[in-house]
């Protein structure tokens, strides 16, 4: 069970209202029997692991990692970007149908894209528009990043189906990464999030309805050596050193059969 915590006093009020808006209990003071708890502190919001030496997992744009990734990621020929075709020009409408913590969205976004960023998850919502918040606080470029994601705390499958004809060019799909049965889990940010949401078992299901949309692409990132989410072949794959995305195009796919062609990308783009 995941309660709500501030780091302090001066956050009490805060992660009252958060506790009331999430429906979550206030965890005051904070335990340490609680596998994960949203902490509420001078940056924001948090994941965080009470009574372990675990760095709490936030959402942040103006990081230097995310900062060295706008600049120097490879721009419109990173493997993300020839996936949505964005190296053929112009600035697509992409809905990022599973967002987590907007990481890719917030490429797209600095590649010059309009993203409508999805999330159902109340938790990582929270911490997604924290993030946001934020970044525009901060000013400058990433700020002017930021004001081209729009967030909507919404189920994608549901979303899609009540949006037909929808407004967009690509569709962008990036479910949580099949479970390493082998070694660790991962990364500290892929146990937390996988614990709170645990895997995407209706990913097959959420392709298919992306599929039916009078999209220009639907783009799925997988790990480079996992299986398709199913359904028909992809029409184009584009992989870099440990991701693939898997590319669809709705408009012909039940015209012609899908030509699988790979491409190789010198960075990941993840």
């Amino acid at each position: 069970m995941i309660g709500i915590c501030a780091a302090s006093r001066d956050h009490l009020e805060r992660a009252r209202q958060l506790s009331e808006a999430l429906h979550l209990p206030l965890l005051e003071p904070a335990p340490n029997d609680h596998e994960l708890a949203l902490l509420v502190d001078d940056e924001g919001l948090a994941l965080w692991a009470p009574g372990r030496r675990e760095h709490p997992v936030r959402c942040d744009f103006t990081s230097g990692k995310m900062t060295y990734r706008r600049r120097q990621g490879g721009g419109r020929q990173q493997a993300l970007a020839r996936a949505a075709g964005l190296h053929q020009g112009g600035h697509p409408v992409i809905v990022d149908a599973t967002g987590g913590l907007g990481r890719d969205a917030f490429v797209f976004a600095s590649l010059g894209c309009e993203v409508i960023i999805l999330e159902r998850h109340p938790i990582i919502a929270a911490l997604l528009e924290d993030g946001m918040r934020r970044a525009r606080a901060g000013g400058g470029e990433t700020a002017r990043v930021i004001d081209r994601l729009q967030l909507h705390h919404t189920d994608a499958d549901h979303w899609l189906a009540q949006r037909q004809p929808l407004t967009a060019d690509i569709i962008y799909l990036d479910p949580m990464y099949p479970e390493r049965r082998k070694r660790a889990l991962g990364g500290l940010e892929m146990r937390y999030l996988r614990t709170l949401a645990g895997d995407d078992a209706d990913a097959g299901h959420l392709l298919a309805r992306a599929l039916q949309c009078d999209v220009r692409r639907v783009v799925v990132k997988r790990p480079r050596l996992a299986p398709q989410l199913g359904g028909p072949a992809p029409g184009h794959v584009v992989k870099a050193s440990s991701t693939r995305y898997d590319v669809y195009f709705p408009q012909t796919l039940q015209a012609q059969p899908p030509d699988l062609t790979q491409e190789r990308a010198d960075a990941d783009g993840a």
